[in-house]
């Protein structure tokens, strides 16, 4: 039913490869038979795709980025005269809500919790969070009024009890799923994936060296160099098994696959500390590293804890309490067989039901319903 449907993904502020946008939600549809283009920043990185990519001129600033940046993804949307608009970006809201006509389907993507992304900095007094909230809120329901909604979380719904839920599981991949992990001779290292920032956890995976003398902590992901700078200064003489593999650059799919792969790994890492943002997102990193066979070592936060409980694959601890972060990892490093169940636990889990394909089915008949 797809092929005779054209549909746009826009995004200003997300890589062109992301792997929500990109390698699965587009490249589904275009499984599916849609005529699929991608609006998105420039990556400096052209590689063969079966994905139009129609690129946007990325700015240093922010505010430039959201005046200039976003006249030029709606100047270019406009021309293609699409079925489905389908954006990626809060700042993209206006674009969209000018796109949207009486023939055509637009998509908004929940991608986080925005509202408490924007209020989160420590600078911002209770009163002006709150005006910032209510005013985003306001402006959030009279442009999204007409839109279809798809949700990252499952929480989101109480935002917006309109969405559907097309949630961040991992793709599952016949190439890298016949890696077999080996349990019986684990490393004394750890690795945590993803974009790198403070409120991801930065600091304290940068103190990990510390916390154990005997293992080596991988970061790859984004990092701007100014985290990477502050993180090997918290190392200090430990810096030497603090690896960061990402600085001041965007870390392709294919490379964090691989790097699961390339290590016999104790346990994937998410020691954040407590923010309104995370403390009840299901982080895709859970799913990736379950689908790894790597068992997760992440924050206690309720919601995390009854996951790995649920699932049987990890241990959660309080991220401030370093004797509490020393017992676990010497009871993973004690005890591969343990490992290795709940290494296997989380794997079964993602490929029984937490996997992209359940997702993409959904997506599908999402589309063919509302066209």
């Amino acid at each position: 039913m797809g092929s005779s449907h054209t549909v746009v993904h826009l995004t200003t502020v997300h890589h062109p490869y992301d792997v929500r946008i990109y390698h699965k939600e587009c490249l589904s549809l275009y499984k599916a038979g849609y005529n699929v283009y991608l609006i998105a920043p420039d990556s400096n990185h052209d590689k063969e795709v079966p994905i139009k990519h129609i690129k946007l001129k990325t700015y240093n600033s922010r505010l430039k980025r959201m005046i200039f940046g976003t006249f030029d993804a709606y100047r270019k949307a406009k021309k293609i005269k699409a079925n489905v608009y389908h954006f990626h970006d809060p700042e993209l809201m206006i674009v969209a809500w000018l796109l949207k006509n009486r023939k055509n389907v637009v998509v908004y993507d929940v991608h986080e919790d925005f509202i408490t992304s924007l209020i989160k900095k420590d600078y911002l007094n209770k009163w002006l969070k709150k005006i910032i909230k209510n005013t985003f809120k306001t402006i959030e329901k009279f442009f999204t009024r007409k839109f279809k909604k798809v949700l990252a979380e499952k929480y989101y719904i109480e935002n917006h009890p309109d969405g559907h839920y097309i949630l961040n599981y991992p793709i599952l991949n016949d190439d890298i799923d016949k890696h077999e992990r080996t349990y019986e001779t684990l490393d004394n290292a750890l690795i945590y994936t993803g974009n790198v920032d403070v409120q991801r956890g930065a600091y304290i995976h940068a103190r990990l060296p510390l916390i154990h003398h005997d293992i080596e902590c991988y970061v790859i992901g984004k990092c701007d160099e100014t985290y990477a700078n502050k993180m090997f200064d918290i190392a200090g003489g430990h810096k030497d098994r603090l690896k960061i593999d990402g600085i001041n650059r965007f870390v392709e799919k294919e490379a964090i696959e691989e790097a699961y792969y390339n290590r016999n790994w104790l346990a994937g890492l998410a020691l954040f500390p407590p923010t309104d943002h995370y403390l009840r997102k299901e982080l895709t990193k859970f799913f990736e590293y379950m689908n790894a066979g790597i068992p997760i070592l992440c924050s206690n936060f309720p919601a995390w804890k009854q996951f790995i409980e649920e699932y049987d694959c990890g241990i959660a601890v309080d991220p401030f309490n370093e004797e509490e972060i020393r017992n676990a990892i010497e009871f993973l490093r004690n005890n591969p067989d343990e490992v290795k169940r709940m290494g296997e636990n989380g794997k079964r889990a993602v490929h029984e039901n937490l996997n992209w394909d359940t997702q993409a089915k959904k997506l599908v008949q999402l589309y063919e319903n509302w066209i």
